[in-house]
Parts: C-alpha cells; structure tokens; sequence
C-alpha cells in the first residue's frame, strides 16, 4: 500500500481488483461486510469484558481485591521511611489478613488478590488506594507519595487479567489516590483533595466521572486527614458515619440534601484503632475492626450488624479494613439511571 503526501491511504492494484470482482469496497475500508461496535461500554460488560462494576457504598458487595503481605514486609529497620507507624510481626500480620479474607468468604463476598510479579513496596496491601471502581470500570490511581510510586502498575496488571475497563489512568503532575472518593448516591461521587490528592489528579477523575453521567461533589481535606475514607462511611440507607473535626463541610450538606443521618465517632482511642474505617457488605451491615466495643454498640443501636475482625497489626500499616479493600463489584441495582452529562 502507498501513501499520498498528505498520509491518505491509497487502495493497492490488489485491492482495487478485489473490488471490481465483488463490485463494492473491502470491509475494511467500510464496504459490505463491514461491523460497527454499537454498544456502549456499560453494555458489554459480563460479556466481552468482566462483569465489574460499583456505585453506591452500602449497596451489597459482592467481589474485592487484596494483597497478601509478602517478601516486602519482612525487616522494615525503619518503619516510618515505609509510612508505616510500628515495626509489624510479619507473620501476625499474615495471619490477620488471611482472617480477613476469610471473613469476606464467610459474608459471601468473592477475594480476588493482588498476585503482584516482583518486588513491591510495603504499602501495597492497601488497595484501596490503588483505584477507583464506577459503575462502568476502574479509575487508575497515581499514588502521592515516591514511597508507593509505580504500586499502580501492578494493580493495572491485575485489574487487565480480570477484565475490567481501564477507564483513565491519572497522569501527567496529577496524583490521585482512590480512598479520595466515595459515591453517596448512585450518580453522585464525592472526590477530595489533600495530602493524596491533588486539583491535577481530581480535575482529570472528575472529567472521566462526569464522562459517564455521574455528578461530583469535590472536597477539600483539612490538614491532618490522610483520606477521604478516614473521615467519613456510609452504613446503609440515610446513614452515614463521621470523624468530628475532620470532614467537610460541604460533604455534610451533600450528604444532608440527599437525607443521610451522621453518627459521629467520638472515641477517641478508638478512632486511632480504625473503627470508623469499615467496609460496608450491604445495607446494615458492616465488617469492622475488633476491640472497638464503644463505637460497635454505637452501630448496633443504630440496627447496623457488626462483623468483627482483628487487624491491630495491620493498622500498624497506617490504615483500617476499608484502606486494605479494593472494591471490584456492588450490586447496583435496578436503580441507577445514568445521565449523560457534557464535558466541558
């Protein structure tokens, strides 16, 4: 095949015979034969790719991603240069995310791991960081710190070999750590910005979210807050859970307007042992950081069922069951009616 001056493809002597034999143009070129891809890519979903979706935080949850602690957590001499808190017993820590696991088995929910190749930093169990799940594939994040750099390739990897849509992997100055956003309706996410998340990395997720109908709140955390996720839970219909001092205000009128009540966790030991930082199974229904009696009964009174689980040496990580869950599927429901929305 030639090409003109100006990079138009020209049809060989071959192919202009073929068309004179079949008395129209190739299929490739358009002609007879020729298949246009009509469905949208929510449509192909479970079919040419996985079925892997979410919205919606207390909807019922039905698959994760996890990594098992391996090789990376063995003799950190200095656990603050890993932005760990503590020296961890790799195999206590083992051993609670194995428990872990099994209690999202015992819930009824599928545990996909990591399943990284080579080395990886020692914060990667925390996969919640590592992407952002819509209900119509997976934002890629770019984590904040040189620490956790290059984390998101082996997440990319997994997420590929699963086969979920890959719909924006945050670029160029922006950085964007998934535990910054949260979807409090079925088309509204809140995405924030702070210590992991800059006004780079929140423009491009919010353009990609809006892309696909969804409306955006965007936050800014105080100083102190690592992420969105540490201040603020959602525990089923109108009930949402928050870390006084911490989260926005213009996160608590979002939530108000869309008639959510907010418990506030108020003990303060307790915070610092991740009780705020659960993982919503369904409405009601939450898996939660054990020895947190005060913040439990709190839920219970509220008909919110606790599942429990020991995670005293994970949290030496500097993050709770919700930080070590990459969310892969939710149930959405009938409900969701997405809008399309222009992009500006």
């Amino acid at each position: 095949m030639s090409i003109s001056d100006t990079g138009t493809h020209l049809m060989s002597d071959h192919q202009q015979g073929s068309d004179r034999r079949t008395g129209g143009t190739p299929a490739a070129h358009g002609g007879e034969g020729w298949s246009p891809r009509t469905q949208s890519l929510a449509q192909e979903l479970g079919t040419l790719w996985g079925d892997w979706g979410a919205g919606l935080e207390w909807r019922p949850l039905q698959a994760v991603l996890l990594h098992r602690p391996g090789s990376e957590i063995e003799g950190l001499a200095e656990p603050n240069a890993a932005q760990m808190l503590a020296p961890v017993d790799p195999k206590l820590i083992r051993r609670q995310h194995d428990a872990l696991a099994a209690a999202y088995r015992q819930a009824g929910v599928e545990v996909n791991y990591l399943e990284p190749e080579g080395n990886v930093p020692p914060n990667t169990l925390f996969c919640a960081d590592l992407f952002f799940m819509t209900r119509e594939g997976a934002i890629l994040a770019r984590p904040a710190s040189t620490v956790r750099a290059g984390e998101e390739r082996h997440v990319a990897r997994r997420l590929a070999a699963l086969g979920a849509p890959l719909l924006l992997s945050v670029h160029g100055s922006g950085v964007f750590e998934g535990a910054d956003a949260m979807w409090i309706d079925d088309n509204t996410a809140l995405v924030a910005t702070g210590l992991r998340t800059n006004e780079t990395g929140a423009d491009q997720v919010t353009w990609v979210l809006r892309s696909i109908g969804a409306d955006v709140v965007r936050l800014d955390l105080p100083f102190g807050a690592m992420h969105l996720m540490g201040t603020l839970r959602l525990a089923g219909p109108g009930i949402a859970v928050g870390h006084p001092g911490r989260l926005p205000h213009r996160a608590v009128n979002a939530l108000r307007e869309r008639d959510y009540r907010l418990l506030w966790v108020s003990d303060r030991d307790e915070l610092q042992r991740h009780a705020l930082n659960f993982v919503t199974l369904g409405p009601r229904r939450i898996l939660m950081a054990a020895g947190c009696p005060h913040t439990q009964a709190m839920y219970e009174a509220e008909g919110i069922e606790c599942r429990t689980v020991e995670i005293d040496e994970l949290v030496k990580g500097s993050g709770g069951i919700g930080c070590l869950t990459g969310i892969l599927k939710r149930d959405m429901g009938t409900t969701v009616r997405p809008r399309r929305n222009s992009v500006e």
